[in-house]
This record gives C-alpha cells, sequence and structure tokens, in this order.
C-alpha cells in the first residue's frame, strides 16, 4: 500500500523524503486547494520531481480548485507544463479540466476528494472520464469503501491522517458565502472552526478531531485500497516527518501480520506535533468531533499546579528539552521548554521562566526533545535545481451565439401543501424523494407541468427511481439515469464550458458572478439555469450530533439546520438568494431556466414568491424580504477569490 505524504513547502517535500513517502503531492502556485501555503513555482515543482524521482518516489501535484471559464487558458498552460515534466498523476477537483486534459495532455487523473467521489456509479463515471484513481470521500464507511474498491473499476485513495472537513468535500459553501473566500478555490477560511450557538449550547460546534486512522490500515490493506494519504499541506515540516514515518512503518508492520502497528512513542510525538483531538473518523464509526477547541494544543498532560515560578506537573515523562503550554479554560497563558526536571509527588517539579498565578492549569505537551534533531536532518536533506522552461500553447473555445429568450421557471419543493399553491406560476417542479412522490408527479401532469424527481443529495448507493426525469447531484447519479432526463443541481459544481457529464440542462455554480455566467454563456451552447431564489445550502455532513435548529455565529446571524431522511444535516444560509433584480440581463445571456428554491417555505410564502419570479414583479422585493427576514444577491455581484 503506497503512503502518500504531504508537501506544502520546499521544507516539508525533504521531511516526506526523509521520513520514507512512497509517493508526494504538492502544489503550484495557481489552481492548488491549500493557496495559504508556500507552495511550489514551475521550476521548483521541477526540480522537486528529480529529486523524488532520484529516490523511486512518485509526485502528484494538486490542480485541484473549480476553474472559471476565464482562467481556461492559463489553466491549460500549465498542465502542458506539468505534462512536459512528466508529472506522475494530477489532482484534479474540476470535471471540465478532467476533460481538458484527456483531450490534450499524456497525464495521469487522480480524481480530487473535493470531486465527493462517494458511490460505485460515482467511481465508474469518474474511471470513464479519464481517471486512474478515485481519492474517495472521507465520510465513507469501511464497507462503503470495500464495494467501491471492489466494484468501481478504478485505483482507490483513501485519508488516513490530518484533517477532517466538516462538510462533505467540495459541497462547503460556508467560507465561501460568508466571506467570498471559497474552499473550492483554496482559500478556505476555516468558519468550522468557529464558535456557534445551537439548541442552547455554545462550542465549536462544527469542529472535527483530526483522523487517526492506524487501526483501520489492515482493513484498508484487505479492501484493496491503492493509496494512504496524509493530510497536512499547511502543517509543518516535522509533522510531515513524523507523520509519513510513522504510517509507512505502521503498513510495514501491518504487512507482517504484527498486532502493535504503531508504538506509543511515534503516537505521542505525532499527538506533540499536530493535535486538535484524535479520531477515527467515519472509517471507525461516527464519532468525529472534538468541540472544546478548535486549535492544536498537543499532548494532553492533566491538570497542572502553580506556585508561582514553581510548577507541579501530572506526568513522570517530561524530559529536558520538552515544551509545555498552560491554559486556563480556552485561554492560552503561555509555556516555556522544560530544563532541569525533577521527580516530585508521583509528578514532575519544574521552574518557570515567568510567573504564573498560583493555581490550577491545564497543561499541554507542545514540543518533544527530539524535535530540534528532525528539523536539522530535515534541513541537510539537499535538493536539486531545475529550471522550468516556460510552454504556452494557445488555447481558445469558439464563441456560441445563445438568443436572449424568455426563459422557463423552475421550483424546489418538498411537500404537497406548497406545490399545490405555486403550481399556477411554475413550469417545472423539481420534487425531493419522499412518500408522497407519486401524488405530486400525478399534480404535475394534471396541471400540464413537468416533473422532476430530486434524487437524495449523498448517496453510497444510488436508488433506483421511476422516474422520466430525475435531478442528480453527483456525476454518478448521472450516469446511472444517463437514459432518462437528467437536471443537474448547483451541487455539481457547474463553473465552465467544458464541464462533464453532459445533461438535459444544468444549474451553474451559486459561486460564479455575473461576469463569470457572462463568459461561461458566451462558449456553453447546452442548456443553463441559474438559482434565483432561496436558502442555498452551506454544508451538509454525515455527523449525526448536530441537532436541527437555528446555528447562531459570534456576530448573530441564524443558519438554519435541518435533518434530511437519509440521516444527513444540512446548514442554510442565514439569508435567501434573491436575483430578480438581475434576470433581465442574464435573458440577454440566453439564459434557458431559473430555479427557486421553496423547500422549508409557507404554502403562502411559497405562492407569493413564485407569483412575484413569475410575473419579474420587483413590488414584491420588499414584502418577500420582509416574511424571509433577509434577502442576499449571494455572488453574482463580488464573485469569489
Amino acid at each position: 500500500m503506497e503512503v502518500l505524504a504531504p508537501a506544502g513547502s520546499k521544507d516539508s517535500l525533504k521531511a516526506a523524503l526523509l521520513g520514507g513517502a512512497d509517493a508526494i503531492y504538492l502544489s503550484g502556485k495557481v489552481f492548488g486547494a491549500r493557496r495559504f501555503a508556500p507552495n511550489f513555482s514551475e521550476s521548483e515543482i521541477k526540480a522537486a520531481m528529480r529529486a523524488a524521482h532520484d529516490r523511486g518516489v512518485k509526485v502528484y501535484v494538486t490542480v485541484n480548485t473549480l476553474i472559471k471559464q476565464s482562467e481556461l487558458p492559463h489553466a491549460f498552460s500549465y498542465l502542458d507544463a506539468l505534462s512536459s515534466m512528466e508529472a506522475d498523476a494530477v489532482i484534479v477537483q474540476d470535471r471540465g479540466l478532467m476533460r481538458m486534459i484527456r483531450e490534450n495532455f499524456p497525464l495521469a487523473i487522480h480524481a480530487s476528494t473535493q470531486m465527493g467521489v462517494h458511490s460505485v456509479d460515482d467511481a465508474r463515471w469518474a474511471r470513464e472520464a479519464g481517471a486512474e484513481r478515485a481519492i474517495l470521500a472521507r465520510e465513507l464507511s469501511l464497507p462503503e469503501i470495500e464495494n467501491i474498491a471492489r466494484e468501481g473499476g478504478i485505483g482507490t485513495e483513501v485519508f488516513i491522517h490530518g484533517a477532517l472537513c466538516y462538510s462533505f468535500s467540495g459541497q462547503c459553501l460556508f467560507s465561501s458565502m460568508l466571506g467570498g473566500r471559497s474552499g473550492n478555490r483554496g482559500m478556505c477560511a476555516q468558519p468550522c472552526r468557529k464558535r456557534y450557538s445551537l439548541a442552547g449550547e455554545t462550542s465549536f460546534t462544527l469542529s472535527t478531531a483530526d483522523l487517526f486512522c492506524v487501526d483501520s490500515i489492515p482493513e484498508l490493506m484487505r479492501i484493496g485500497v491503492g493509496s494512504m494519504k496524509i493530510e497536512g499541506r499547511l502543517r509543518s515540516p516535522t509533522y510531515v516527518y513524523l507523520a509519513t514515518r510513522a504510517y509507512k512503518a505502521a503498513v510495514q508492520r501491518a504487512s507482517r501480520g504484527e498486532e502493535e502497528l504503531m508504538t506509543p512513542r511515534e503516537r505521542e510525538m505525532l499527538e506533540v506535533a499536530f493535535n486538535r483531538g484524535f479520531s477515527s473518523g467515519y472509517l471507525g464509526g461516527n464519532d468525529v468531533m472534538q468541540r472544546r477547541y478548535a486549535e492544536s494544543r498537543g499532548l494532553p498532560i492533566g491538570t497542572a499546579r502553580s506556585r508561582g515560578k514553581e510548577v507541579w506537573l501530572p506526568t513522570t515523562s517530561l524530559g529536558e528539552g520538552d515544551g509545555i503550554t498552560f491554559y486556563r479554560d480556552d485561554d492560552k497563558i503561555g509555556g516555556f521548554e522544560v530544563r532541569s526536571p525533577e521527580p516530585h509527588d508521583g509528578g514532575t517539579l519544574v521552574r518557570s521562566p515567568f510567573r504564573l498565578e498560583l493555581g490550577e492549569y491545564t497543561v499541554y505537551k507542545t514540543k518533544d526533545r527530539e524535535f530540534p534533531e528532525i528539523e536539522r536532518m530535515i534541513s541537510q536533506v539537499q535538493l536539486p535545481t531545475a529550471r522550468a522552461e516556460p510552454k504556452r500553447r494557445a488555447f481558445s473555445l469558439p464563441v456560441v451565439k445563445r438568443p436572449a429568450r424568455k426563459a422557463s421557471l423552475s421550483a424546489h419543493l418538498s411537500s404537497i401543501r406548497s406545490l399545490r399553491s405555486v403550481l399556477p406560476f411554475v413550469d417545472r417542479v423539481y420534487y425531493e424523494m419522499d412518500d408522497h412522490e407519486g401524488e405530486a408527479r400525478q399534480m404535475c401532469e394534471e396541471a400540464g407541468k413537468e416533473f422532476v424527481l430530486s434524487l437524495p443529495r449523498v448517496t453510497p448507493i444510488v436508488p433506483k427511481v421511476d422516474s422520466d426525469a430525475v435531478m442528480v447531484h453527483s456525476p454518478g447519479q448521472a450516469m446511472k439515469y444517463a437514459g432518462r432526463r437528467t437536471y443537474g443541481s448547483y451541487f455539481l459544481n457547474m463553473f465552465n464550458s467544458l464541464t462533464v457529464p453532459e445533461l438535459h440542462m444544468s444549474q451553474v455554480s451559486v459561486e460564479l458572478s455575473r461576469q463569470d455566467l457572462a463568459e461561461l454563456a458566451l462558449h456553453d451552447s447546452r442548456a443553463l439555469e441559474v438559482l434565483v431564489f432561496g436558502r442555498v445550502e452551506m454544508m451538509i455532513t454525515r455527523d449525526p450530533t448536530l441537532k436541527e435548529g437555528s446555528l447562531k455565529d459570534e456576530r448573530g446571524k441564524k443558519f438554519p439546520v435541518i435533518r434530511d431522511k437519509q440521516g444527513w444535516a444540512h446548514i442554510l444560509n442565514s439569508a435567501d438568494l434573491f436575483l430578480m433584480d438581475f434576470m433581465g440581463e442574464m435573458d440577454r445571456l440566453g439564459i434557458d431556466s431559473y430555479a427557486i428554491d421553496l423547500r422549508g417555505k409557507s404554502p403562502e410564502l411559497s405562492a407569493m414568491v413564485a407569483e412575484a419570479f413569475k410575473k419579474r414583479d420587483m413590488g414584491m422585493k420588499d414584502r418577500i424580504k420582509r416574511k424571509c427576514g433577509a434577502i442576499t444577491a449571494g455572488h453574482y455581484l463580488r464573485g469569489v477569490q
């Protein structure tokens, strides 16, 4: 089994090589999902590949953001350069980029976890679209992974250690909607690591523990997973070295049938290097949360007692050169390096270089005495130099003519009462699967309106349905129902005209600005739909402990939390999207359809909104705003970085 290590910097690259990685993933300065890491210039990527290949180590380059239409020529040039360097693979989220690579470059493609591959159908689609490996969604259980590994017909990769996103990968719009820093563009501001209030409790509600899945290695090996991935391109070189070395050793021990896969000392070093609590993730069940604090605090030691500059610690394992840090509740008080520790009263007595208030503190080990030597070893690894010759082959797409038109109006609905109230005003209904879908279909047929059955958002097993038209949320769902009329939701992240698969109609991403949409429409002749009203979904999560209700952030904004029939929780925006003001200009772009999301709205409000949008009645805007509480133009005016 391949051990795949992160490299967000040249020092981390050295650490991964020193730790014994079989493969390394890194990013250039553009189109990478960790834009805040130092990353690599094209010349540095070429040098990194030379250093790795000389040691028999593979290098995968992440090109795993969504690509705007205007960025396609730049992306083409970048891929051309990577192809000339003979990258072992590129990791890709954007399905339009997959198409570009397949048609133009001999590059191996790994489908990013951001693509959300979570079913056998998704895996088969990825394989047919040109991928040789799928980096599976981190929400999957071991049986679900086994099903994909055995039936998907594609190589598989699984995250084994490091940060775990709260939201299903590739489906988080929280950072994007709050501040324009899109996780799908490598700019996540980590709102999941902030404080929230829900159901009378205030905590780091959305903050997960870090993955620590060493115990799952034998089962992953038995299943046939080909690669296990360590997360951490934003973490220290010491962390990269320790994680790589520990998991490499664990794989070797597992292959020999040993029971102890990681020594207590190896685990201790990992906990000190970076630790916000460890969890076996969804591989080991559903216990993935750690809501007391969101930052790395290192290895918990216990409760320390201060007598000013003399501090008693409840451990006998600390040695000269270890580092400790003190907290009181959420406040970080400070820390120091241990000097001349003395055994005392079943623990250790140390002297603080500064005076601590008398009393008790929670203490963590935040540095190990071996770290300086590890840093020295990493610094001694030599990397070659290389020069990447600029390659700038021209890339362009034909302009298409989309005549201005009066678009149709679709409604997302989940109740019969609301459906009845809006039928006079809409042309098409996207109805959520439930026990009343037969009645909903009949009502639409009798009213002469198109009925589209909306599949569940996340489907490790895509359900069989009897409907001529379906709304799909993943490429696997689209593949399963390729013989039907398929409508793609905005969860498919359509950013550019190369996006596949081909559908009957596609909702464009809600992260596109008016300029982004205009550029897309200029090059895409397919049927396009724009969401113009409703609560945009910010997150979808498998966390079973999140309560339904109103999630309130530190600024007082409230985000509805609802749980669907499949057990997934959805966090919605605090305001309704409202784009009626701009439908005229979208008409001139040749947009085919507009969608209004009325799920969760009363029949009366649903009818009011549907009638207003049908008639383009701007006089209703203030009344709708009062009824909804707040409205927003979303990204239409500001876009995302």
